[in-house]
């Protein structure tokens, strides 16, 4: 293994108000990448199975949120300090395919990876339990001295042949941001289908809310998420903006790349990463309006790269 280069460590901390508007804009994107499902400190409490069932049949039954006809649903909520994606789908691989892929925590750098913001990912065994040290940057190919590093506390807070919680935490990221979580549950469904619910979230303070509305009055102009929030003088959907649509935009990011790493486990292993990078982008074209950034050739080239150099490249220490 080659040894760690010693890039500067972004500090983890507010700045002042009073700091350029070009900085803001540049740790607001940051932001937009990490994830968590709520403020508490403890670990998610355990739901019964039958609940999850419950609440996808009521979101099949009302359309809620369904996204293109398919059987995702995505909805967000936002309050004073935290933000929520939640995506609910029902996939096609067995429960069983899922539980074995998603309580592995190197698994999991294979699912974020996929990501287009997120350039780096290390699963690391520690004292204090399995961590996953993740870089996180911009929508193009970048130095690893210029990513955000956000480490991961990972847990199967719930491991049956009937049940699966795993929950992806960390307490703390750039700015006033805290308590960053995926959380993904899963129930075996009929004929070998899969009930999935994926949660994104994270909370935030006054920093994390002046660079947010930087990047919304710059870069993220005129993007939007995914839920209708009214109807134009010509019947067309008008669909949310601002933060909201941020969130919305980066939850289904994250389910797309665990649904094409579930779908990618039939292929040859040495056809694995390609084919998961190429569902990814054909999952993420479906919502072009949105998610588009860059082409599938400049997209798979980019993340091959930074694959390979996260095989070789040692994560930073803890700091």
């Amino acid at each position: 293994m080659a040894r760690a280069p010693q890039w500067p460590m972004h500090p983890i901390q507010p700045i002042p108000c009073s700091a350029a508007a070009p900085l803001f804009r540049q740790w607001a994107r940051g932001l937009l990448l990490l994830a968590s499902l709520s403020t508490c400190t403890a670990w998610a409490q355990t739901p019964p199975p039958d609940a999850l069932r419950a609440q996808f049949a009521a979101l099949l039954d009302k359309g809620t949120g369904q996204l293109t006809d398919r059987s995702i649903y995505l909805r967000s909520t936002e309050s004073a300090e935290t933000m929520q994606g939640e995506v609910h789908a029902l996939i096609d691989q067995p429960f069983e395919q899922v539980r074995q892929e998603l309580t592995r925590a190197d698994r999991w750098c294979d699912v974020l990876i996929l990501h287009i913001n997120v350039k780096y990912c290390r699963a690391l065994r520690t004292a204090a339990g399995d961590q996953l040290v993740s870089g996180v940057g911009r929508k193009f190919d970048q130095p690893l001295s210029e990513v955000y590093w956000v480490r991961f506390g990972f847990k199967a807070t719930v491991d049956r042949n009937d049940h699966l919680l795993v929950e992806l935490r960390a307490p703390t990221g750039p700015l006033s941001t805290r308590d960053y979580r995926i959380v993904v549950e899963a129930v075996p469904q009929t004929e070998g289908r899969t009930i999935v619910r994926m949660t994104y979230s994270y909370g935030y303070g006054t920093a994390a809310g002046w660079a947010m509305k930087t990047y919304l009055a710059t870069l993220g102009r005129g993007k939007s998420g995914f839920s209708v929030v009214g109807r134009s003088p010509d019947g067309q959907p008008v669909r949310v903006e601002g933060v909201r649509g941020v969130v919305e935009r980066n939850t289904l990011r994250y389910y797309l790349a665990l649904q094409s790493h579930l779908q990618s486990r039939g292929a040859p292993q040495t056809a694995q990463l390609q084919q998961s990078l190429d569902l990814w982008f054909t999952a993420t074209e479906r919502y072009a309006e949105q998610l588009h950034e860059m082409d599938r050739a400049d997209y798979v080239a980019m993340k091959l790269k930074e694959v390979k150099r996260q095989e070789t490249v040692s994560p930073p220490p803890p700091g």
